[in-house]
């Protein structure tokens, strides 16, 4: 991944980031290796949150904001009390997620009223590739536990968020996906 990061996701994740209010609480769900910290560095508080331990670490190595909190934590059962957050960024995050409906929930319930998710997502494609990310989706959830057919924009929607923006890229397969949490 490192090869199409540095060609074509960099520019997406410095874009989501972007999206990001620079005062204010933010929580990045599935930190993983801590490849969005470059793009936090302006933000006032952080907390880096992702279920594994193992990417943590490799996390814990990168150039992070000062005072930046990284924990590990399930994305459908986060510790945080209730309004704790102003933003959440979530990149290459709702694909491997069990249950994605679960992990608005939890996003809705640590986010202060008028709070902004900004998610980087691969989903599946509206187009003709649409039928193939299905079959692809078949052997994706098995060998890497990734559902390359995730439709996110409409997850996010059911769960009571407001996209405000919707960018696609690389044939509508990735998706830059701005929402807020209403009251």
């Amino acid at each position: 991944m490192a090869p199409f990061d540095r060609c074509f996701l960099a520019r997406r994740r410095k874009q989501a980031a972007g999206a990001l209010p620079e005062n204010g609480a933010i929580l990045e769900l599935g930190a993983g290796s801590g490849l969005n910290a470059a793009y936090l560095s302006n933000r006032t508080s952080v907390v880096a949150s992702d279920l594994s331990r193992k990417m943590l670490e490799i996390a814990r190595t990168r150039n992070w904001p000062a005072g930046v909190d990284i924990v590990q934590c399930d994305a459908e059962s986060l510790p945080f009390a209730d309004d704790s957050f102003d933003a959440a960024l979530a990149t290459l995050v709702f694909c491997s997620i069990p249950s994605p409906a679960n992990s608005f929930k939890e996003l809705r319930r640590v986010l202060k009223p008028g709070g902004i998710v900004v998610l980087l997502e691969h989903v599946r494609p509206p187009n003709i590739l649409g039928p193939l990310f299905d079959i692809l989706n078949v052997f994706t959830v098995r060998i890497f536990e990734d559902h390359f057919n995730r439709r996110t924009a409409i997850d996010a929607q059911l769960a009571g968020l407001e996209i405000l923006s919707l960018n696609s890229h690389a044939f509508g397969i990735f998706q830059v996906i701005i929402c807020r949490v209403n009251d």
